[in-house]
Parts: C-alpha cells; structure tokens; sequence
C-alpha cells in the first residue's frame, strides 16, 4: 500500500463532463479524462482494505457487488500512484480482455462495493482504469503480441460482441486457430450498434479489432449463421463452436393501435442513428435514419437503453421527450434495507435525463405509468397515447407483487415517435433452432449449472445468449468461462485464465 493515509489526504476527483446543453450538439465522448499526475493521486486514496468487495463480484441479495471479472483494484490503483503503469496495465489485462470498452460503458460494480465509499466518495476507480488502458496505447504498452506457436484447431465464435470477442481473444493466445462470424457488416455486435456513440466511440472498438487481426482472429463480417450459413457447415468445418449471439429478440408491448406508423423498438432507433454516423462521417444525412428532430418524443422502459434512447433523440433535436417506467420511483438514497456492500438501489438520473432536464425544465421520466392505446390520424400516423397509472398488488394465485392499472387514472399525451425499451427476450430462434440446442422458458441456451457445453456436442453458448440480457463485465466474463472450458475440451488440459 503506497499511501495508508491516502483516503484521508485526498478528495475523489473523477472525469469532467462537458454541460448537458453543449454535449447535445454532437455525438462524441464527453468526459475530460483527468491528468496522468491526478490519476496517481486519486490511486492513493485506494485503502487496499483486507477484504476488497471492489473486485469479488459476489452476488448479495440477488445483485452483484464488485466486479464479475474480478479486477485487481487494489493492485492497480497502488501500482498508478507508485508510477508504475506498466504493471499496472499488466495487472489489468490480467482479467478483462477489454478494459478500453468497460472504462467507458460499465455502471462501475467496483465502485459501488468500494469500502472508502462506506462513509466517504469511493475511489475513482473507472476513471483510474481508462487512464491505465489509454495509456497502455499511448506507450506502446497495447500492441499484438501474436501467439508463438498454433494448435492447429480451429474454432467458430458466431456473434462478435463483449462475450464472443472475450472468447475468441483467450482462445486465440492459446495458440488455436479462432474465426468470428458477424452478420452485421461491422464486428462489435453490442459495442458498436447497442451502445451510442457518445458512451463508447466506434474507433475504439476499430482499434482493438485491428490488434485482434494482427494477433490472428479472422472475422467473417455480413455472415448470418444460421440463415447465410448453415449451421452443419460450421460443425463440420470447426473442432468447436460458441454461440455468443446475444439477447437480441425486443420485447413488444401489445396494446391497442400498436400498428400505428411511428412506432420502432429502441434497438432499431440506436442501431440507426449508428449507421448513418460510420456512413457520413460522424454527420446525420436526412433521410438515413430513425429521426426524433421536432418529434414528441415517448420512450417506454427506464433502463439503460432507454436513457440511451433520451440522450439520442436529444441530439437529434426532439421537440419533447417523455419517458415512461413502469415502477416506483427508487430512494434517492441507500435505504436500511439495503446496506454496503450490496449494489444501491438507487434512483440514478444518467446522462440522457440530464441533458432533457436542461432543455425542458424537468426529468423526463414518469413512474408508475404505462401506455393503454395508442391513437392513430386518418393516415395511421401516431399522434397521441392514452397512459394510465399503476400501482402494486398482490396477485391472489401467484402471492407475487403485480403492477396493476388504477381505474380512472387514464390521461392523454401528444406524441408522434415512441421508442419501445422494455428489454430483450432471449436468443433468436432461427439461430438456436440452426444448431438443434436447447433453451428454457425465457429463450436462454440451457447448459448444465456452472458450464457452458449444450446438448449438441462441441456447442458452446455464453454471453446474453446463454445468461439473458446483462452488463458488458458478465458477458465478458461469460467468453473467457466459455473458452476456458473449450480449451480444457481441447487439449485435456487448459491454462487459461479466468480470474
């Protein structure tokens, strides 16, 4: 430990976000990373506690505390403030294959389980790893370093997201020969269509992607196993296969007037808004794109793909946004019920909230509160929706805690674009189908508990297609399980890391 008294000498410094009213008027990354000589300093105020819930990615009481990858904060955070950030970069790849992603998206686990933050502000701990990652590049540290010898087996990764990408990268520093197959026309899966541009920059994703050619993965981009690709082709061709496909089927809302034009899911909305900015040079052609500019805008569901749904509309120039969320307002601070180390269920107002906040006066968000109809014009335009407020009950068969319509609590709202982010279903079915591998109720990949082989011989599933919808960190996680296990499968033996 450098610094013992460091969490009493110092105040957290984090990255500076440009105002809500400036970084609206583009789509780039909007946080000013702290210096190299404030960086050490905030890694001294790291306590490196006897037992460092930031890096033990337990689940408590349902939620996970510290990070899944299980980061070697304390380590790093020391090694930044000694100056030695070469190791520090050699610790941290030691578990996350993709720090450069998770310092920019991750809600950051490890600083919400951070002891520091049990009575002061918790270390600056994302802020710490993307100084680590960014310097790594900076200096070199980051470059392909191609494994010296090859197996000579050969192994199919299909879906290039956190999870795939994850597997592919272990396998391929195994030595064994990986291709990754994308149906878009891009790799990134998640990362490059999911995730806005103003979170995570595609030539982030670029520049990892290259040093993974250099390293040897092959990426078959435009390339729908399944559909373009029959899956016994695959089998055959490949000693081993990963599913890593993701959660991809959005869930629908059925109500009245549903068809009405005007109406998109949100993935659909983001994905288009990505594509037209890699087309056009990070510039919006009309035309190109799910456009909110002028629209009174209602996006349904609070997540987090919901406020990326806010923040993109904001920048496309909505009239009005609206957000809606189905459950109770959260405490805007840590309830007794709901003590350190477990995540806080807090209410969390993010960047997109912020920026409709500044514009419009107000938090765009309405709990309690779901759509009833959509009311269409004479030519199937969307022009208004009919809300109704909601409350908890218990449902008399099940004992479980519903959400029910409160009678006589209908309202009216002008709206002529909505966004529907009620989250994800599961796995797509022409591609589980493709491979004959089994799913439960919710569409998951079922493998036995604690292992990631299905029924299908040599088939492999991890990430969101095997776990259901999650964060960049479990579907990380999830690709260096999976390859571990197939490695092992391989060679009889396996020493690859997971943690």
């Amino acid at each position: 430990m450098g610094k013992p008294t460091g969490f009493m000498e110092y105040e957290r410094q984090d990255k500076v976000a440009e105002s809500p009213r400036t970084r609206i008027k583009h789509f780039n990354e909007f946080h000013t990373p702290l210096t190299k000589e404030e960086q050490e300093i905030q890694g001294a105020r790291c306590m490196s506690c006897g037992v460092p819930f930031c890096q033990s990615g337990q689940m408590i009481s349902g939620m996970a505390s510290g990070c899944p990858l299980h980061n070697l904060v304390p380590e790093w955070n020391d090694l930044i403030y000694m100056g030695n950030w070469e190791e520090a970069y050699a610790r941290l790849k030691k578990t996350n294959n993709f720090p450069e992603f998770t310092s920019r998206v991750c809600p950051a686990l490890c600083e919400e389980a951070c002891t520091c933050g049990l009575h002061e502000a918790p270390v600056s701990t994302k802020a710490n790893e993307y100084g680590i990652i960014e310097n790594a590049y900076k200096k070199g540290y980051a470059k392909a370093v191609p494994p010296k010898v090859r197996t000579g087996k050969k192994i199919a990764v299909i879906g290039s997201g956190p999870s795939g990408l994850a597997a592919a990268d272990q396998l391929n520093k195994r030595g064994h020969s990986v291709t990754v197959f994308e149906r878009e026309d891009r790799p990134g899966g998640l990362l490059r269509y999911g995730i806005p541009n103003m979170k995570l920059e595609k030539q982030i994703i670029d520049r990892k992607l290259a040093i993974m050619e250099e390293e040897g993965v092959e990426f078959k981009n435009s390339c729908n196993v399944g559909k373009d690709i029959k899956a016994a082709a695959i089998l055959k061709d490949y000693d081993k296969v990963i599913l890593a496909c993701g959660a991809s089927n959005p869930r629908d809302i059925n109500v009245k007037g549903r068809d009405a034009k005007g109406i998109y899911f949100a993935v659909d909305f983001l994905k288009s808004t990505t594509k037209a900015l890699c087309a056009d040079g990070m510039k919006l052609k009309d035309g190109t794109y799910i456009s909110a500019k002028g629209k009174k805008v209602m996006v349904i569901g609070g997540g987090d793909t919901g406020n990326d749904c806010v923040g993109t509309a904001m920048r496309h120039g909505a009239a009005s946004v609206l957000q809606l969320e189905m459950m109770p307002k959260l405490p805007d601070e840590r309830l007794e019920t709901n003590p350190w180390p477990e995540w806080p269920r807090i209410c969390k107002t993010d960047y997109g909230q912020q920026e409709a906040a500044a514009v419009f006066g107000k938090d765009p968000r309405v709990y309690t509160t779901t759509v009833k109809e959509f009311i269409k014009d004479k030519d199937g335009n969307l022009c208004k929706a009919v809300l109704v407020k909601l409350e908890s009950k218990k449902d008399e068969k099940s004992g479980r805690i519903m959400m029910a319509e409160i009678a006589g609590s209908e309202y009216m709202a002008d709206v002529d674009l909505v966004l529907i982010a009620a989250g994800f279903l599961g796995s797509e079915s022409y591609v589980t189908k493709a491979f004959g591998v089994e799913v439960n109720t919710r569409t998951n990949v079922t493998t036995a508990a604690g292992e990631y082989e299905t029924n299908i011989a040599n088939v492999f599933a991890a990430g969101d297609m095997h776990r259901g919808q999650s964060l960049v960190v479990w579907a990380i996680r999830e690709g260096r399980e999976a390859a571990k296990e197939v490695d092992l499968k391989l060679m009889g033996y396996t020493n690859l890391s997971v943690q």
